[in-house]
């Protein structure tokens, strides 16, 4: 066992101790759902979020005190997301599009259509790369680990999805 005092913060806690679940929850729950809504859509964002920490809560006792928290809930939720878009492909679709009603009540629904649809319009591993990387704040090695290729491929996956969105969306706030 590592005896070395790591942060607490992504990796481990201090002199070994596992933080209680939901302090994982409130610390990361945010990051995991923001990444969820980027690369599902808001539609889908609060289910694959769901799965995610239900999913996490079983795997935790197991979980190396010294583990990449973020990372791994990171991974977890891509799987998620996977699991989601396999799922959607399987369902029938009685209409061609919902069209989407505004709200103010602080919902996934008050994203901007136009961001969303920027987004949506990326190809899967650019939308996840930029996802992991400028939302979670994932390095590109990480990165690479969640979607399966190399470093230098999520490093450019990220930067193309990035250049296609200043393009397309236009830097709007």
């Amino acid at each position: 066992m590592n005896t070395e005092h790591v942060s607490a913060g992504a990796r481990g806690d201090r002199a070994g101790l596992r933080r209680p679940f939901e302090a994982l929850v409130r610390t990361y729950g945010p990051m995991v759902l923001r990444v969820c809504r980027v690369v599902l859509g808001p539609a889908d964002a609060e289910d694959a979020w769901s799965e995610t920490f239900l999913s996490a809560l079983k795997a935790y006792p197991e979980l190396p005190v010294d583990a990449n928290v973020e990372a791994w809930l990171v991974t977890i939720a891509h799987r998620k997301a996977i699991d989601v878009v396999r799922a959607r492909e399987r369902r029938p679709v009685t209409v061609p599009e919902v069209p989407e009603r505004p709200s103010a009540s602080g919902r996934p629904e008050d994203w901007d259509g136009d961001l969303w649809a920027a987004l949506g319009a990326l190809p899967d591993k650019q939308r996840a790369a930029v996802a992991y990387h400028y939302l979670a704040g994932l390095p590109y090695r990480e990165i690479a680990e969640i979607t399966g290729g190399s470093t230098d491929a999520a490093r450019r996956a990220a930067a193309d999805g990035m250049k296609t969105l200043r393009a397309t969306y236009g830097g709007r706030s």
